[in-house]
């Protein structure tokens, strides 16, 4: 049995391989410009025992830029040549040194993790590429770093870690305040950017060695290819005229995310945040705490997403305004989910808590409108 499963893994793999053109992807593929230009990371430097090391700089990258730029086949193509290119670094390093290199480290900068990062698009399709990471190169990684962590780092955690096995999930190493002093346990100061607390610098004498570690930033509009990137609503509701809907969510814990997608059909839609004291307690936007202000949005023309963090226990409420439309109904399409914050207490730990929302929905009338 155990030989009939590894033999269907190496037939996957293979097959893997020849769609993705594998063994030619590093010569005969070249990613879009908008990936080379503004999607972070770079091979640089090799730790104490010869692996090279992989860095990924995610605060300065632009998911939604990048997205509306180039296709989820590009992103995914661009890592599996990442990968490639480091499995042919092992084999070079493994010539060099006369002894075996297979498995690389990786140094996650978190710096500058924001809200922007959780995009549920840019989400999915990162879990997709752990996918791939996990089926096909579950070997390739040694250990990974992760520097900088904000408050919000295990609101992503959550996010990603079901899609790691437990094995790649026990090599995460996340650093406290001495980070530098790890790094430099595992790495020689030769081979650490400087901007990191070592001595390597570029021969320009740049610390942050930009010719080997790509640093991202904002997409230039002039990339876009698309106005919006194609989303999967989970719910629909219809705002008649001159009213609106309310969603409650009942948030138990501070640092948990609300995050929001939607579009309506045929016109704009009011959105905004807000908090009242009581589940279920009916109240009209007058009688709330405006959390994000309500403004109209074109969605009927583009998606909109954002998201909160919630900074305290309590009701929030997401009101999708129709009060101002006299004649029109306006049908809403939507998702929303609470991401939580977890737990970050030990380096390995794994990060997860019980659901901290419950949510129900009503309708809210303003009776100077007519139905």
């Amino acid at each position: 049995m155990l030989l009939h499963v590894k033999t269907v893994v190496l037939f996957q793999h293979l097959d893997f391989r020849k769609h993705m053109n594998a063994d030619t992807i590093t010569t005969e593929w070249q990613p879009p410009e908008v990936i080379e230009k503004y999607l972070s990371g770079g091979m640089c430097g090799y730790d104490r025992e010869g692996s090279p090391i992989w860095w990924d700089v995610i605060g300065p990258v632009d998911p939604k830029g990048l997205f509306l730029s180039a296709s989820k086949q590009d992103f995914i193509k661009s890592k599996i040549r990442d990968c490639e290119i480091l499995q042919k670094e092992c084999e070079l390093q493994s010539e060099r040194l006369g002894r075996h290199v297979e498995a690389i480290t990786m140094i996650y900068d978190c710096d500058g993790l924001g809200l922007k990062h959780l995009w549920k698009p840019a989400i999915e399709t990162y879990g997709e590429i752990l996918t791939m990471f996990e089926d096909n190169y579950p070997e390739g990684l040694k250990r990974l770093f992760v520097i900088k962590a904000p408050k919000l780092f295990p609101v992503a955690y959550n996010l990603i870690k079901h899609f790691l096995s437990e094995i790649t999930r026990n090599k995460i190493v996340i650093l406290g305040a001495n980070w530098q002093e790890v790094l430099l346990n595992y790495i020689d100061p030769e081979q650490l950017p400087a901007a990191y607390g070592g001595k390597l610098t570029d021969p320009d004498g740049d610390p942050r060695c930009r010719n080997k570690i790509h640093y991202a930033g904002p997409v230039p509009a002039s990339y876009f290819v698309r106005e919006s990137v194609k989303v999967d609503y989970e719910h629909c509701l219809t705002v008649s005229r001159g009213s609106s809907q309310q969603l409650e969510y009942e948030i138990l814990f501070p640092g948990c995310v609300l995050r929001w997608q939607f579009s309506s059909d045929g016109a704009d839609i009011g959105f905004g945040v807000f908090m009242k004291g009581k589940m279920g307690q009916r109240q009209n936007a007058a009688q709330m705490q405006e959390v994000v202000p309500s403004q109209r949005y074109n969605t009927h023309l583009v998606p909109e997403d954002g998201s909160l963090t919630c900074s305290e226990p309590g009701i929030y409420v997401l009101r999708f305004d129709n009060t101002y439309s006299i004649f029109q109904s306006k049908r809403i399409s939507f998702t929303v989910e609470v991401l939580l914050p977890g737990q970050s207490q030990s380096l390995k730990k794994r990060i997860g808590a019980e659901s901290g929302a419950s949510n129900q929905s009503h309708t809210e009338t303003d009776p100077t409108s007519p139905h």
